[in-house]
């Protein structure tokens, strides 16, 4: 009986160690490649009066793209606030804007047609975000708070 716990035990051990091990090697080839990706820092600034400082984002494919927005208004995000939303090609901006009024529950986020997003910020506020350049083409922003895409959207341009 001793001697079957002692095999057990062993076999047991010897599964979940290879389990691990596999998994570090994983996350450190995972590490690695973001690593020696070109990260090109992007900084949106938006305002009370629904402007984003930049109407051209330019980057190239493969980057690695750190976007900040910074709502650099006072008021709250419940009466101005303020997003970047990157979205698909071919994504037809004022439908996506129209669906996005529906969609209070997830900060006017639409679940299709969108690359990337921040969260919903108000005055005062700034996020930070992370994500992979799509491939080279032409790709449409906007702030998806309700009524803020006609004056709030840019062009995103993958070289």
């Amino acid at each position: 009986m001793n001697t079957q716990f002692i095999t057990v035990s062993a076999v047991l051990l010897m599964l979940f160690s290879g389990n691990n091990l596999a998994v570090i090697s994983e996350k450190e080839n995972t590490v690695r490649t973001e690593a020696s990706q070109p990260v090109r820092t992007v900084v949106i600034n938006a305002n009370d009066q629904m402007r984003f400082d930049k109407n051209e984002i330019r980057v190239k494919a493969g980057d690695r793209i750190k976007l900040t927005l910074h709502h650099t208004g006072k008021f709250a995000k419940n009466v101005m606030g303020h997003n970047f939303v990157l979205l698909t090609i071919g994504t037809d901006v004022a439908k996506f804007a129209q669906a996005a009024m529906s969609k209070k529950d997830t900060e006017y986020i639409p679940s299709t047609g969108v690359i990337a997003h921040t969260r919903l910020l108000g005055g005062g506020e700034s996020t930070t975000i992370e994500f992979n350049a799509p491939p080279k083409g032409t790709y449409d922003f906007l702030c998806s708070f309700p009524g803020h895409y006609a004056m709030m959207k840019g062009k995103f341009v993958v070289e």
